[in-house]
């Protein structure tokens, strides 16, 4: 019989340990606090969002339905339908919008998360085919939209674009972006999974960047730290249409109180501290780099050089199971915890690591993010 306790579960484990272990992190993940612990908390903080007789709900109705009108009222838009995950909340977006428009084809960014991540499901369980206006790492500008050398129902675009960096258009090249894609007869649709952190770079307030598509998918569980799902929001008469379609995706889960209660407390508490954490780590995003020039590293690169969003990318020229050493190594032994794990990623020799900064990461200040950087790199074999 295999062995139950592998070496990469082993390795796993020591990773979180020294996660929940570090004094001193950039960002302290929800999903290393111990299950009970996080079920006490959201127990404790309930009362901030619900009332003490409030029900549950039943097939989405009750607290769920709070959620909705919640989400639907930040956004701008008429209506907004709950989804267990924005997998399932994007491919009922868009299978209602290629009836709609007549044309299945979706135009999207190769590194797009449906591109990426979800295992060919637009194709394979919706019948929808993608094609991309761009190969580069960024959204397709308007020019490229206009001149696209085939027709699409559907123009989708992801806000930002974690697998480039954590990228945004400009404000203004977003709007000729979605005008570019109208001039075609497209509807416009944003992968807003990160969309509660973009107010800052656009200088927009949410209701007024969503107002540029004609619907948007949002998370509850990446920037807002919730149990998990999405909310998909739009007009009326589609989310109605949505609603059909959830059911018949097997998303009409009978009781989802406490991942709307944690999606409610994320609206609350979390979403108004984001545009904070966003300029944070353009100080940390500076320090990394004046850091890793002081400290001798022959190439490094901050990505995006000004980060967007409270996260971006690391790149450096070592192996990424050398660079995750290091970053595990300084956790266990200092309780600073820089980074984590590294991944290959473009030419042979580079490796890429996600930032993150959050509440845990304000405490720190430039000095310390530089003294940070040449503990890590004394421990780089060189």
């Amino acid at each position: 019989m295999p062995s139950h306790n592998t070496a990469e579960e082993q390795q796993a484990a020591r990773r979180r340990a020294a996660s929940r272990g570090a004094t001193h992190t950039l960002h302290r993940p929800v999903l290393h606090i111990p299950l009970t612990e996080r079920l006490s908390a959201l127990a404790a903080a309930a009362p901030e969002v619900v009332g003490p007789d409030d029900p549950t709900d039943i097939y989405g109705d009750g607290v769920v339905a709070t959620l909705e009108s919640e989400v639907a009222r930040l956004l701008g838009k008429e209506d907004a339908a709950f989804f267990p995950t924005g997998t399932m909340a994007q491919q009922v977006a868009l299978r209602c919008w290629a009836g709609r428009t007549g044309n299945a084809t979706v135009a999207l960014h190769p590194k797009a998360h449906p591109e990426l991540h979800e295992g060919g499901a637009f194709s394979a369980v919706s019948g929808l085919r993608t094609v991309h206006p761009t190969g580069e790492p960024r959204l397709p500008t308007a020019d490229e939209v206009r001149d696209f050398e085939e027709p699409f129902g559907t123009l989708m675009l992801e806000l930002p674009l974690r697998d480039a960096g954590f990228v945004l258009p400009e404000w203004e090249e977003l709007a000729e972006v979605v005008a570019a894609a109208r001039e075609r007869d497209a509807v416009v649709h944003f992968d807003g999974a990160r969309l509660w952190e973009c107010t800052p770079h656009f200088g927009r307030g949410l209701a007024e960047i969503a107002g540029l598509a004609d619907s948007v998918y949002v998370s509850f569980y990446k920037s807002l730290e919730g149990l998990s799902g999405a909310a998909l929001a739009g007009p009326r008469t589609l989310v109605e249409e949505a609603r059909v379609w959830r059911h018949r995706y097997g998303g009409q889960l009978f009781q989802q109180f406490p991942t709307a209660v944690s999606a409610l407390l994320g609206l609350r508490n979390t979403l108004p501290r984001l545009p904070e954490y966003v300029a944070h780590a353009r100080v940390v995003a500076e320090a990394l780099r004046d850091g890793f020039t002081a400290a001798g590293v022959p190439w490094s690169r901050v990505h995006p050089e000004r980060p967007h969003t409270h996260q971006f990318q690391v790149w450096l020229p070592y192996a990424p199971d050398v660079l995750s050493q290091a970053g595990l190594e300084q956790a266990e032994e200092t309780g600073t915890l820089l980074f984590g794990r590294w991944f290959p990623d473009g030419p042979p020799g580079l490796s890429v690591t996600e930032v993150t900064v959050t509440e845990a990461g304000l405490k720190w200040t430039a000095d310390d993010v530089r003294a940070a950087v040449a503990e890590f790199v004394r421990r780089i074999p060189r």
